[in-house]
Parts: structure tokens; C-alpha cells; sequence
């Protein structure tokens, strides 16, 4: 490409409201903003106001107030406002209806107020973008996938040539075991090898799984913050087989080594899957799954908010497939959702409970994963099939990418579209995407065939009000003239 910058489409202007544009079908935005609410107006002095009048001259003496009693109060107190508003005020801090209300209550109540503003005003801020940058990469062949090593803060991006490095065939997956400082990398050659990053040798290979019956073609790790032994290796292959190792002493290690070997760090540990499955290894032992019946795996996580293994394929039938672990947590119990035209891509945010698919037909759904009838949201905007999504979990929103190279930004409470980017990728009818949002550091990356392209956020600490041009180094309180002093580094 002779040009290193992208054509940004930006739609900055399409915020949630009744005349937008990208407004979903059947979704009312126009919501009054609270401004003209009475809570919303009182002003700091009016709150020193009321304080003073729930304030008891007896010590630890709890003043309450009733509707009629605070309504009267207030508005002889404070100096402005009907009746009327008081006594809707009152009721809404009132939730448990016990007919009075005191400082405290009043207070936790524009205490959530005030945060649940805040959580609104972060669904509404549209992140502001540098230039798509074009990176320098050395491969050949289509990256298979990209992730973030915490221990070193670089990124890994890994393509099908690149096994021939390793002696093998073609790469299809690769993923970061964080926290025992190892790389798994799956290969057609039904095989899955994990590298140490600690290694004296680069990259030395210190497990190797074999005897696979599919070709895995994905995979996801996930481990247990609280108590790192405890991690989950989940894999899906081109049969339909869903497989997870599940990992119960990872700290010290993945597999069993035998007695007659001498646990090297550098030499080789050859497993073979069928002693997986026979439970000979006593720190791991294997969870899968067939309901995919023959179709390839596209992609697999496991979610522990959910207990679940999440996966998904592009038919129409057993789409995605939630696999919920039971006690013992040796057993799975499927649910599926069937999908029309069946979808590319997936995610989940915890804490909206909500799963998004990248519809083949065009189509971005939310489903609530215990409802597998029909989707509790459709977002409509793409005009070709929709190849990645995934949540900007802070701001509760959704990112997705069709295969038209349209990158669009969604507010998931009004199910909008506030967000309009057009990628200036090559012109090509088959290509294969990577779409890797790296949100702790707001960088967001997308793979054209084996090129690398990086959209990273502007900083937003820029509009903040600053009160010193330097790095402030020191703060000290005078009280003799009751305010601070502080002191910024000169050298900075």
C-alpha cells in the first residue's frame, strides 16, 4: 500500500438521540438526561442547607422527616422549588417506603444518583482516534492470531508459515499461558506444543501433545486469578469436537512427568492425548464435547463467570454452544442457539450478561445466554456479514467489523450506532481478519491476509484541568492559612 494512513469515515456527530440515523428499529433513544430534575440542580450550598436541617442539637439524636415535613421544610429552607418536587424527591429516596426519610438516606440516594450519571455518561463518550497506522511485520502468510505478553509488554503475532520454523506444518492458533510464562501454539500436524518464554533456548519447546483426532484450529486459555494452579486450556477442532484441559496444579506442572525422566527444563516431554483422556496425568483432566457434529470450530473461550465453555461455528444449526460445567466439574451440559445463516464471531461481557454474535447475514445479536429462543437485542447498520465483534467492556459498549471493512462502535443501553470508521484496506473479495482490541491500553488492531494495522485512542487525560505544567512531587497542608502548597519537579 503506498499510503500509510487510512480514510477515516467518522460519524462523530451520530450521538443516541430520535433523529439518528443509526437509530435500531423498534429502540426509542429520545430519554430525557435528567438535567431538569430537581436533585439535579441543587447546588452545593442548597445541600449545606438541608444538612443543617436534619442536623439534631442532641449528640448521635437521628433527625427523620416526612413526606409533608420535608416538603414544607425544603422549600422554605432551600428558597426555590414547588412542593410538588419535593415530594417527588422524597419518594425516590424513599425507596422502602417507610414514610420518613433522614440524612443519610437522602444522601446514599444522590450518591447513586450521581454514579449511575457517570456509568451514562461513559456509554455516551465516543473514543477519538490517531491515524491507522500500517505496522512493519515480516510475515508472508495470514496472522493467525496476535496477543499481549504481560511479562515483557510486546505483542506476539504468529501466521501459517511461520511453522515451518518449528518443523511442522501450517499454524492455526496460538495463546498465552500468563501465569506459568508459557506459549501454546497448535499446528495441522494435530498437534498442540508449549513453549517457555523463560528458556535459555528462544522459544524452546517443553510439552508436546500429540495424537489429537482433529486439527485444532482455535483455542483459548483462561486461569484462575485467586489461585493461578487452577487453568483451563479449551480447543476446537475441524471435526466439531469442543476439548478443554483443565489444569489443577499449574504452578508447579501441566503434565505429569514420568518417573523415569529427569525434568530438564530444556528437554522435551512428549504426551499423547489418549493418556490424557485415560487420567494416568493426576494435575489435569479433560473436558469435551461433540454437538457441533462435523463442523469446524471457529471459536471456543471459556468464561468463568458462567462456568462455561462458549463455542461457535458458521451453521445454522448448533451455532454457538454453551458446555456448563457441573459438579464435579468433570461433566458438561450443553445449550445451543441456532442462528440463521450462522456467524463468524463472538463475545461476552460479565457484567451485562450478554453474548454478541457476528452475524453472516449482516446482523449483530445480543442473546442472554439462559435464553436461547431468540436474541434480546439485534443492532442493524452493517450492509455486508460481520466478521469480528467484541465489547469495550469499561464503556459498555461493542465494537464489530464487516467483512466491507467497516469498523462500527455501539451503545449497548440504546443499541445505536455512534460510531462510523471505513478502513482503506486493500481491495480483495477473500481475505482473512484478525480483530484484536487491546482495551488497558487502547489499541485496537486488524489484520488484513498479513498485514497489521493499528487504530490506537487519543489520550483523554489532555482535557482534564491541570494545575501545574510538571510531574507534582510534593503536597504540604498550611494550616494557618488553611490551603495547600505543592511543589513540581523542575528536571521533568
Amino acid at each position: 500500500m503506498s499510503c500509510q494512513k487510512a480514510a477515516l469515515e467518522l460519524n462523530t456527530g451520530s450521538q443516541p438521540g430520535p433523529k439518528s440515523p443509526e437509530r435500531t428499529e423498534g429502540v426509542t433513544a429520545c430519554e430525557d438526561d435528567g438535567t431538569g430534575l430537581l436533585e439535579n440542580q441543587l447546588t452545593v450550598g442548597d445541600f449545606v442547607k438541608i444538612q443543617k436541617a436534619f442536623e439534631s442539637p442532641e449528640p448521635r439524636q437521628i433527625i427523620c422527616m416526612s413526606r409533608e415535613d420535608f416538603m414544607q421544610k425544603m422549600t422554605e429552607i432551600v428558597g426555590w422549588g414547588t412542593k410538588e418536587e419535593y415530594g417527588e424527591l422524597f419518594d425516590k429516596v424513599d425507596v422502602a417506603q417507610d414514610g420518613f426519610i433522614n440524612w443519610d438516606k437522602l444522601t446514599s440516594f444522590i450518591l447513586l444518583e450521581l454514579y449511575e450519571q457517570d456509568e451514562r455518561a461513559k456509554t455516551t463518550v465516543v473514543p477519538q482516534w490517531e491515524d491507522l497506522e500500517f505496522l512493519p511485520v515480516k510475515h508472508k502468510d495470514i496472522i493467525q492470531k496476535l496477543i499481549f505478553l504481560k511479562s515483557s509488554s510486546h505483542y506476539l503475532t504468529i501466521s501459517k508459515e511461520d511453522a515451518t520454523k518449528f518443523k511442522h506444518l501450517w499454524v492455526t492458533s496460538l495463546v498465552s499461558l500468563e501465569n506459568v510464562n508459557k506459549i501454546a501454539v497448535a499446528f495441522t500436524s494435530k498437534e498442540i506444543c508449549f513453549y517457555d518464554l523463560l528458556s535459555k533456548e528462544e522459544f524452546a519447546c517443553q510439552y508436546k501433545l500429540q495424537g489429537l483426532k482433529g486439527t485444532p484450529i482455535c483455542m483459548d486459555y483462561w486461569y484462575d486469578p485467586l489461585d493461578a494452579n487452577e487453568s483451563i486450556l479449551s480447543f476446537g477442532d475441524i471435526t466439531g469436537k469442543v476439548q478443554a484441559i483443565v489444569f489443577t496444579a499449574a504452578l508447579i506442572s501441566l503434565f505429569d512427568w514420568p518417573a523415569s525422566a529427569c525434568e530438564d527444563g530444556e528437554a522435551t516431554m512428549t504426551i499423547n492425548w489418549a493418556e490424557l483422556l485415560s487420567g494416568c496425568h493426576k494435575c489435569c483432566h479433560i473436558l469435551e464435547h461433540t454437538l457441533h457434529h462435523g463442523d469446524w470450530v471457529r471459536q471456543v473461550t471459556y468464561k468463568a463467570s458462567l462456568d462455561a465453555i462458549i463455542s461457535s461455528t458458521t451453521s445454522n444449526t448448533n451455532t454457538v454452544v454453551l458446555a456448563w460445567r457441573e459438579k464435579p466439574k468433570k461433566h458438561l451440559n450443553m445449550t445451543s442457539f441456532h442462528i440463521a445463516q450462522g456467524i463468524h464471531a463472538f463475545d461476552y461481557h460479565s457484567r451485562l450478561n450478554l453474548i454478541a454474535t457476528a452475524g453472516i447475514n449482516n446482523k449483530v445479536c445480543l442473546w442472554n445466554p439462559y435464553v436461547v429462543s431468540k436474541p434480546v437485542g439485534v443492532l442493524w447498520g452493517h450492509s455486508a456479514s460481520v466478521i469480528a465483534v467484541q465489547f469495550f467492556v469499561e464503556r459498555k459498549q461493542l465494537f464489530s467489523f464487516s467483512k466491507d471493512k467497516v469498523l462500527r462502535l455501539w451503545d449497548i443501553q440504546h443499541q445505536l450506532s455512534i460510531q462510523r470508521i471505513a478502513c482503506s484496506f486493500p481491495k480483495s473479495q477473500e481475505f482473512r481478519c484478525l480483530f484484536h482490541f487491546d482495551e488497558a491500553h487502547g489499541r485496537l488492531f486488524i489484520s488484513f491476509n498479513n498485514q497489521l494495522a493499528l487504530l490506537a485512542m487519543k489520550s483523554e487525560a489532555s482535557n482534564r484541568v491541570k494545575s501545574h505544567e510538571k510531574a507534582v512531587t510534593c503536597v504540604l497542608y498550611n494550616s494557618i492559612l488553611k490551603q495547600d502548597n505543592t511543589n513540581e519537579d523542575p528536571d521533568d
